[in-house]
């Protein structure tokens, strides 16, 4: 599916349902889900998109996990995901990664569709709170030369993190939970650049 698919397939599930909706953009590191999330939020109305940076524990995504145990899917379905779909207001905290902790409570965005992009999203804790799920359809070769290649243009030296950490914990996920089966849709690129 192509972007311009994936928009219309949004607003249709958007125009269908009873209340806010959720979609959820995962795939591997790399991958391009956030470029994706960027480009989604343009084009929709009344999206707002959660960086899914701000639901990860720095300590925790930096080691070797078989469920990507770093990203705080508890939290971002208690905190986010749960109010925003009931349309009721709420507060969130998103980690603040110069300060290296949680930032201040600001409130849960409000808006007819949120766009969440996030590692290890597609688990069976936060797959019942996703409206639509969106798998970022790459490889994970591809999405590894791809996410390395763009901490190298931003000056991050993570060549340790990405083969001893990242690969394995997206290569053990999934194997374990099948994110890509789990998807309602496989973005394939498009308009994205991805």
């Amino acid at each position: 599916m192509d972007l311009d698919e994936l928009t219309g397939l949004i607003e249709s599930t958007a125009r269908a349902a009873s209340h806010p909706i959720v979609v959820g953009v995962s795939g591997f590191a790399g991958a391009g889900k956030s470029t994706l999330a960027r480009a989604l939020v343009e084009r929709l109305d009344g999206a707002v998109r959660l960086r899914g940076d701000d639901f990860l524990d720095p300590t925790r995504s930096h080691r070797r996990s078989p469920d990507w145990d770093g990203v705080e899917r508890d939290r971002v379905v208690a905190e986010v995901l749960g109010p925003f779909r009931s349309g009721r207001p709420g507060e969130f905290r998103r980690y603040d990664w110069a300060a290296r902790g949680l930032g201040a409570p600001e409130p849960v965005p409000s808006g007819r569709i949120l766009v969440l992009d996030l590692i290890g999203l597609f688990h069976p804790d936060t797959v019942p709170t996703l409206d639509l799920t969106v798998w970022c359809d790459v490889d994970l070769a591809t999405a590894q030369r791809r996410g390395m290649a763009r901490d190298a243009a931003l000056g991050r030296a993570h060549s340790s993190l990405w083969n001893e950490v990242w690969v394995p914990n997206d290569r053990d996920f999934a194997a374990r939970y099948t994110p890509r089966e789990r998807a309602d849709v496989l973005f394939t690129g498009g308009a994205t650049g991805t």
